[in-house]
């Protein structure tokens, strides 16, 4: 029988994701045809993101250590464990849009790829001209008041025993490139949730701890380093307890 419900439970995660895109795919057409109008696709992709949390039996405690400034940008990150911390920083995220970088191949899955591409910076890890190119789109968005959003671990571990991946360096530098506060987040609960592991999870409580921000200003690129090992030890230390 258990093997039965996380069967039923991870298609009905699947069908979740796709009903809200089917219903208003005329309405999120219109809002992707123009970078004006992000912000209006962002409050629709909130309420998708808590759609699918509550359909899935999720229910998100969220504890700001300060909140955050209403239409300041900033440099988003989290611990990448799940495929709901999309839906959960959705959800954490009331009042800064925010663009997430993410990876190429989510482009290819039907329908949800391709609203994917157009609202999202896309890297080809392996293509330094990607790479660059996500430092120009950063910046146009940036200069349109609107946040990033980084997973700077750059994928999920194969080895479930890793608590908290080496932390990349692009979020950092794009941070200190742009002096943009950098917020790390502790996504507490999401690996034990809803793990990328099939025959796995279960419903209940997820747990957000948004941190004070690590300010950028006046820092240079060789500090790049340090307030890298500060966020991720800042996020590790909840994962740990």
């Amino acid at each position: 029988m258990k093997y039965l419900f996380w069967i039923v439970w991870r298609i009905w995660f699947y069908i979740l994701i796709m009903i809200p895109i089917l219903i208003m795919f005329p309405v999120l057409l219109i809002l992707v045809s123009s970078e004006k109008t992000y912000p209006q696709f962002f409050r629709v992709a909130r309420a998708w993101g808590k759609f699918v949390l509550w359909g899935m039996g999720f229910y998100y405690k969220i504890d700001f250590e300060q909140p955050l400034e209403k239409g300041k940008s900033y440099m988003l990150i989290a611990n990448h464990t799940s495929m709901t911390d999309i839906m959960l920083m959705l959800a954490t995220v009331k009042y800064n849009p925010f663009v997430f970088v993410g990876k190429k191949e989510l482009s290819k899955f039907p329908i949800f790829g391709f609203f994917y591409k157009r609202v999202c910076i896309m890297v080809d890890r392996k293509s330094s001209k990607s790479r660059y190119q996500v430092y120009q789109r950063a910046q146009q968005r940036l200069n349109q008041g609107l946040s990033i959003c980084i997973f700077p671990e750059g994928g999920v571990p194969d080895d479930e025993s890793i608590v908290l991946d080496e932390f990349k360096d692009g979020a950092f530098r794009l941070a200190i490139e742009h002096q943009i506060p950098i917020i790390p987040m502790s996504f507490i609960d999401n690996k034990k949730r809803f793990p990328f592991r099939f025959f796995s999870g279960k419903p209940g409580r997820m747990r957000v701890k948004v941190h004070q921000p690590i300010e950028t200003e006046g820092l240079a690129a060789e500090n790049k380093k340090e307030i890298r090992d500060k966020a991720r030890a800042i996020i590790l230390k909840d994962l740990k307890h």
